[in-house]
């Protein structure tokens, strides 16, 4: 369990680490010479001269305090470093997921994040308070005192060595049991999580068809494979924790009767015998409390290994010579492109994009078109490199993006996703992420070539208002347009419009249409769209079908074409044309 601790801490949360655990370790040796010096203190008490017992109460009176004195420190340092540790995993954790690929953020491994950076570091934070000072003790204090043992009586010492092995092999095998059994009940308990946490933010759907906790059998199926679980834990792993316990019970009385038969023979006098069977049910009761540790610490062994796991996946390639883009051009060149099970749950070896080319002008609209699942927003991903293209390769300004670094492609592209996430503070702050240090002036042209200026308008607080966590206080096209302004005060070289006007009702719409335009003359567009309005006056729109580009050309060109476009724009006009009229009687 701390070779695991180390490891998930690194080198920086390591330090203070090390410094605890010599104070435990320090009092845990302090404990065992301390309760070796009660055999000859009683030996000398029960001898003949009991009054030369003064100077090995001295020694034991000087080694009690001493392991007082370390043993007050290790515990208030205990409270203490796991502070430092929650830090330090945290910062660790938070580094991890800005080198992470975006793509390896799936659903559920987002929320596995969340409860590993959650309850799992605070289960962390207690280790060292809670679980390390007993872990240590259980070993370095059963340890002297064996080596003590050997000062007072060899034969008992080589029968506590030649038992040591069979404790450790029985504790060893219990443990294995139950470590299977608790990272079986953890994945249970994990998957129970989720299921309620879906239940509750699922509440309107589940409402709206009458679903009641009974009637969701996501969640019945969940709790109860936790209950069988707990049951499994409780059958199986009762047997090993009691076999532990039995055989410890077993070298007691072994020893017992072995002590008895010296003491008949002769070989071993009464103030001895009774000074080792003090001695040894010192040593029993140490050897014990590993038993009582060894629940927390398998559970917490088994959360480390989780964090471990998170905290070694392989961040994001950077280049080894970065290169900068020389404009703000972008191009496909045979981008081939498939999931694997690093990427997206449940999609592995799925082709999404197949011999992909195109090119996008510096200062350019493009607008990319196409069914649903057809890979527009893969490409959106490729270009900002949320994933890597299998095949090909995206330039932007005749630059490989796996030759740019992170900081840089981040400066060349900005992207505006049609499901927005906004953090929980004011209006201003979320815009304001895109560059901290704007001016009112800039922040002022990003609001209204947004839209954002007239939903300030209508807010008492303007630009103070508290959005709530996602943006649960804004409608759908408010955090829509803040999402638009926060993209343009970004002001970078590549614009990404993924759907950015899925929310935004026919004015808003019409208005981002002449939005559109004007950024057209400043910075190199890609538009995703259904509505088809806020593309019409693109330089060039491309059709993607089943990964692969089938029509390309002017809005003009394409309905001219009759194709899968034109097809798209009929369907288009016959809905706008649509109206309701009152029944007639």
């Amino acid at each position: 369990m701390i070779r695991q601790l180390y490891r998930v801490l690194g080198p920086e949360g390591s330090r203070p680490l090390n410094r605890l655990i010599a104070l435990q370790a320090g009092a845990a040796v302090l404990q065992g010479l301390a309760f070796a010096l009660l055999v000859p203190v009683l030996r000398t008490l029960l001898g003949t001269d009991p009054d030369d017992v003064w100077p090995w109460l001295t020694a034991f009176a000087v080694c009690s305090l001493a392991h007082a004195v370390l043993q007050g420190a290790a515990l208030s340092g205990g409270f203490t470093v796991g502070s430092q540790l929650s830090r330090a995993l945290h910062r660790r954790m938070a580094d991890q997921a800005s080198r992470l690929p975006l793509g390896w953020f799936t659903a559920g491994r987002t929320a596995e994040f969340s409860r590993l950076a959650g309850a799992d570091v605070i289960q962390v934070m207690s280790t060292p308070a809670h679980l390390l000072r007993p872990f240590i003790s259980s070993f370095l204090t059963p340890a002297t005192l064996v080596a003590a043992t050997f000062l007072f009586d060899v034969r008992t010492a080589l029968v506590l060595l030649l038992c040591a092995p069979v404790l450790f092999a029985v504790q060893r095998a219990s443990g294995a049991v139950m470590s299977r059994l608790d990272r079986g009940r953890d994945a249970a308990i994990g998957e129970s999580a989720d299921r309620v946490l879906e239940y509750a933010r699922n509440q309107p759907v589940l409402r709206a068809f009458g679903r009641t906790a009974e009637g969701y059998g996501a969640l019945d199926d969940a709790l109860v494979a936790e209950a069988r679980a707990d049951r499994r834990l409780i059958a199986r792993g009762l047997p090993g924790l009691v076999s532990f316990s039995f055989a410890t019970r077993l070298v007691f009385a072994l020893l017992l009767a072995l002590g008895v038969s010296w003491y008949l023979d002769g070989s071993l006098t009464v103030p001895t015998l009774l000074a080792l069977l003090v001695l040894l049910v010192r040593l029993i009761d140490g050897v014990s409390s590993a038993a009582e540790a060894g629940a927390g610490m398998r559970i917490a062994r088994n959360t480390l290994e989780r964090l471990g796991a998170v905290l070694d996946e392989p961040p994001f390639p950077q280049p080894a010579e970065p290169r900068t883009p020389r404009d703000a051009s972008v191009e496909f060149t045979g981008v081939g492109f498939a999931y694997d099970s690093a990427t997206a749950d449940g999609a592995a070896g799925r082709p999404v994009l197949n011999d992909v080319s195109f090119r996008l002008p510096e200062r350019s609209m493009t607008a990319l078109v196409g069914p649903s699942g057809a890979g527009k927003s893969t490409v959106a991903g490729l270009l900002a490199r949320f994933l890597d293209t299998t095949e090909g390769t995206v330039r932007i300004g005749g630059v490989d993006v796996r030759e740019i670094t992170a900081d840089e492609l981040a400066a060349q592209v900005s992207l505006v996703f049609q499901d927005v996430y906004l953090f929980d503070g004011t209006i201003e702050e979320n815009v304001r992420i895109a560059a901290p240090d704007a001016g009112a002036g800039e922040l002022a042209e990003a609001a209204a070539l947004s839209g954002l200026d007239r939903v300030i308008e209508e807010l008492p607080d303007g630009w103070g208002t508290k959005v709530g966590e996602g943006g649960a206080r804004l409608s759908g096209g408010q955090r829509q347009r803040v999402s638009i302004a926060r993209a343009l005060l970004k002001d970078a070289p590549v614009l990404v419009l993924d759907e950015a006007t899925a929310a935004l009702d026919q004015e808003n719409e019409a208005l981002f249409a002449e939005t559109v335009r004007t950024l057209a003359d400043r910075t190199t567009l890609l538009v995703i769209a259904h509505r088809l309005s806020t593309i019409v006056s693109a330089d060039q729109i491309l059709v993607l079908e089943d990964g692969e580009i089938t029509e390309r050309g002017t809005h003009d060109d394409l309905v001219t074409a009759g194709g899968t476009y034109a097809s798209f724009w009929e369907r288009r006009a016959r809905a706008h044309g649509w109206r309701l009229e009152a029944a007639r009687s």
